[in-house]
Formats: structure tokens, C-alpha cells, sequence
């Protein structure tokens, strides 16, 4: 909030936060609206377009939650496309799964001098951390594991009350992610038992939660799958080389559900994404738009005249 989002022209460049990611998706959404509008083109199957929030972040994808909880339209839909940030050559068909935390260790807290030997949750966390960075993470299936935020105490002279930290764990398989959390569980539980075993707990011994505060499915369509072969199609007679990859995006819950679905750029070029400085090129996005356009016209087919 307040973040002031003006565009601004540099050179062929438009400049703001968000501009691209999903700036271009959504102006790609409504273009390629327009167009089925004022061509009068009309297909066998229906058409719905949606443009929806959370797919940032902690967001955890809530608006593509929100609108595949519906089961009357889960049953209808037979294939998505997502609509994220710029390029006309990604199809993301493989969904990369993730599960996001929120760890907080709570003690009784008090000052340094006097109430020194207290049972200390940063202190806690710190053995925790050391502990994570050791633990094993296999190059295949690719997996990350990263503490990206922590937080806590209320001065330099004072034992904190509490302490948290964020963790992100991403895998291309589902097991990889699941062997994770119980490391992360594990691992926090013993350093705060430890903390406890070697501070004065008469006033209160430290605690800790676990949240899960984000969750990604993983997920990924065979090679033989009616959308991958239809946007293979028409790259080929657009003249596009298609570069597959794996990526999180609102496709993750379809894909998830059974559901053919990708996600696609809406052309142009762009750069500095999450950050107050990201710009969008719209050169050439009139490739994208079109290799789109052809893909909703083959999947959805198109009846004559």
C-alpha cells in the first residue's frame, strides 16, 4: 500500500511495478477478448475469461483456488491457459509444487542483564538454521530449500519474546517436499528443546509453532496431451520454438485437479520483475497474441458460417 505504480516511457520501454508481471497478462486477456468480440468469432465451446489475485507470493494462488472450488464448473472445464508476464515462446506444462512456513518461537522474554539465562528464541532459531543448511538436497528432482525472511526481538538490550522465520521448499516432486517439511519440523522442535534444556525455564520455556502458510501442488502433463500438441502446432506455423519449462503459475491447480492447462507470455520483452524499476518492451507482442488467439480457436473449435 502506496506504492506509487505511475508509468513511465523510457525509450521503447514502459516502466512501473507490475507492469509486465501481470500487467501484459491481463492487457493480453482483454485484447484477445476484443478480438473474438469484434470478429464476431464464435466457437463450439464456451469461452470464459478470468483475470483473478494471489498468484504471488503468498497469495498461494488463491483466486485459481477460488474459482476451481466450483465442482458444476471443475466438471465443464477441458483445458486452461494462464496468461503470465511477457515472451510469445514459454509453454509451461509442468507445475512446480511448493510448501511455504511460518515458524515462530515464543519465550517469556526480559532484559539482558538482569534476566540473563532465559531461554532465548532467537538463539533457538539460530540452531535451527545452522542445522537446515546441512541438510541434504538431492539434484535430482530438483529441489530448493531457502529460509528467505526472519524476524524478531525489540532491542539490543533486551532477550526477545519471540522470533520467526519464512521458508520456502520447492521440488518437482511432490515425496521431495514432503521428506523437507518433516526435516524442518524435526530439526525446529530439537533446537528448541535444546535452547530449553540449557536456559532457566522458571519463568516460562520457550514454545514453538509451525504454520503452513502456502501449498503449490505439483504436477505435470504428458507430452501426448491435447493442449501441448495444439500450442506445438501453432508455433510451428507461426514459426515460434517452443521452449517447455517448468515453473509455478495459476496452471499449477488445474494441472493439479487432472485438468489440461499451460501457462503462456503475452508477448513483448521485459525485466527487473518484483521490483520498483520492472519494464515491459511491447515490440512484437502481436506474435503472442496471435499464437494464443490460434491455440483457444483450435482447442475450443470454431463454427462456421
Amino acid at each position: 500500500p502506496g506504492t506509487p505504480v505511475e508509468v513511465r516511457k523510457q525509450g521503447s520501454r514502459w516502466v512501473a511495478p507490475g507492469i509486465a508481471d501481470n500487467g501484459a497478462g491481463i492487457a493480453a486477456l482483454l485484447a484477445l477478448a476484443r478480438a473474438l468480440q469484434e470478429s464476431k468469432l464464435r466457437t463450439h465451446a464456451t469461452l470464459l475469461f478470468v483475470a483473478n489475485v494471489g498468484e504471488e507470493g503468498e497469495g498461494n494462488l488463491r483466486g485459481m483456488q477460488a474459482l476451481f472450488s466450483d465442482p458444476a464448473l471443475r466438471r465443464r472445464v477441458r483445458a486452461a491457459i494462464a496468461i503470465d508476464g511477457s515472451s510469445h515462446e514459454r509453454l509451461t506444462a509442468k507445475a512446480l509444487g511448493s510448501r511455504r512456513f511460518h515458524v515462530t518461537v515464543r519465550g517469556p522474554g526480559g532484559h539482558s542483564w538482569a534476566d540473563f539465562g532465559l531461554p532465548n528464541p532467537i538463539q533457538a532459531l539460530a540452531r535451527a538454521i545452522h542445522r537446515l543448511a546441512e541438510v541434504a538436497i538431492p539434484p535430482r528432482p530438483r529441489t530448493i530449500f531457502n529460509i528467505g525472511q526472519i524476524e524478531g526481538g525489540t532491542s539490543v538490550n533486551a532477550i526477545p519474546f519471540q522470533a520467526s522465520m519464512k521458508v520456502d521448499i520447492r521440488s518437482e516432486e511432490e515425496p521431495e517436499i514432503e521428506r523437507l517439511e518433516r526435516a524442518l519440523r524435526r530439526i525446529v522442535a530439537e533446537a528448541v528443546a535444546e535452547e530449553n534444556a540449557v536456559a532457566d525455564t522458571k519463568r516460562g520455556a520457550l514454545t514453538v509453532e509451525v504454520k503452513v502458510i502456502g501449498q503449490r501442488p505439483a504436477g505435470e502433463l504428458p507430452a501426448s496431451a491435447r493442449i501441448i500438441e495444439v500450442f506445438g502446432a501453432v508455433d510451428q506455423h507461426l514459426g515460434i520454438k517452443t521452449q517447455m519449462q517448468r515453473s509455478s503459475t495459476d496452471a499449477n491447480i488445474p494441472i493439479s485437479l487432472g485438468i489440461e492447462a499451460v501457462a503462456v507470455g503475452g508477448g513483448g520483452r521485459s525485466g527487473a520483475s518484483h521490483s520498483l524499476q520492472e519494464w515491459y518492451d511491447p515490440s512484437g507482442r502481436e506474435r503472442a497474441l496471435k499464437r494464443i488467439l490460434l491455440a483457444v480457436a483450435l482447442l475450443a473449435g470454431v463454427e462456421e458460417e
